[in-house]
């Protein structure tokens, strides 16, 4: 069980894509708009389809380059443990200035290892809060890309949040298809539309996506409509009931299910109504790893009820909904 947040941390965003949805775009407005964060960038490739040539100098010696609005960027050619602690170090040491991290993730990543760092190494779990993942999709081929790999299925599972790219370039039903596929893969992610990365940095930043104490926020379309268009391995389902659960029952089962589907489980995260508990309990997961916290209390009047949503490939639901059903207090 990982503890909760401390402050003090410092905050980082995976950026994650589809190759040309537009990732690219979005970081270079990050880069060079002048929005007073100090952003440390890390950027793990360069080329066609990283960091445009005309704002980097790709010197092969230089590791760390300033932009002209006192964001970095970092090339990364080596293990990212060893970036984040060089970066730390260096903070530390007065060498450079930032106060967030963004790592671009390449077009055809799978975010969950990146993720995964954040909570695996002791010293980088000591330094960073893994804030969120953003992940952008090509409103146009946005279809297709996740037909055809599996990288870009993933990629909307991990997601906090959804930004859709080119969205002026498709019809209005085509996008909200896309949008109502999206939503069926990954109904806790928040979608928006930008317009070639010009989203505010404040829907990028600081929305705590991975903080225990977090809201669980579950679109309200989800749960009444019908998706049965695409057969995609990535799938997701809500369980809820009101009734009070036994911490004990519950904390077995889930380490259960984790040992066993944790490979496929992208992302699962729950609001817990505990018996005999005054306070709401908090847990997510990223595959393997699971955390959990007490939250808040439960306000006088308010709804006692468990909200649980797990996303993953291949998950089987049934034997899941059995399994919570028994941990029923």
């Amino acid at each position: 069980m990982q503890p909760a947040a401390e402050k003090g941390l410092i905050p980082v965003t995976i950026l994650t894509g589809f190759l040309g949805a537009g990732k690219t775009t979005l970081l270079n407005r990050i880069l060079t708009e002048q929005h007073g964060e100090k952003i440390a960038v890390i950027e793990n490739e360069f080329g066609e389809s990283g960091v445009d040539n005309d704002i980097l100098v790709q010197d092969k010696e230089e590791q760390i380059i300033e932009m002209n609005n006192g964001c970095l960027c970092c090339t990364v050619r080596g293990d990212l443990v060893r970036i984040l602690k060089d970066l730390r170090r260096k903070k530390r040491g007065g060498e450079v200035k930032f106060d967030r991290v963004i790592i671009e993730t390449t077009g055809l990543a799978n975010p969950g290892p990146v993720a995964q760092t954040f909570f695996m190494d002791e010293d980088v779990h000591k330094d960073y809060l893994l804030d969120a993942i953003i992940t952008v999709v090509d409103a146009k081929h946005g279809q297709q890309t996740l037909d055809e790999h599996d990288e870009a299925r993933a990629q909307v599972g991990f997601a906090d949040r959804i930004l859709l790219s080119k969205t002026d370039l498709v019809a209005e039903d085509e996008t909200k298809a896309l949008m109502d596929r999206l939503r069926s893969m990954n109904p806790r992610a928040h979608q928006k539309k930008v317009h070639f990365g010009e989203a505010p940095i404040s829907e990028i930043l600081d929305i705590r996506g991975f903080n225990l104490n977090a809201i669980l926020e579950v679109s309200p379309e989800f749960l009444t409509s019908d998706h049965h268009e695409h057969d995609d391995d990535v799938k997701s389902f809500v369980w809820k009931d009101p009734r009070p659960l036994n911490m004990e029952k519950i904390e077995t089962f889930l380490s259960l299910m984790v040992q066993n589907y944790g490979e496929n489980l992208l992302r699962y995260k729950g609001v817990l109504n505990v018996k005999d508990e005054p306070k709401k309990m908090i847990f997510q997961g990223v595959h393997m790893l699971m955390g959990g916290t007490p939250g808040k209390p439960w306000e006088e009047g308010e709804t006692r009820e468990s909200v649980m949503v797990f996303i993953g490939k291949g998950i089987p639901r049934k034997l899941f909904e059995e399994g919570l059903a028994y941990c029923v207090a």
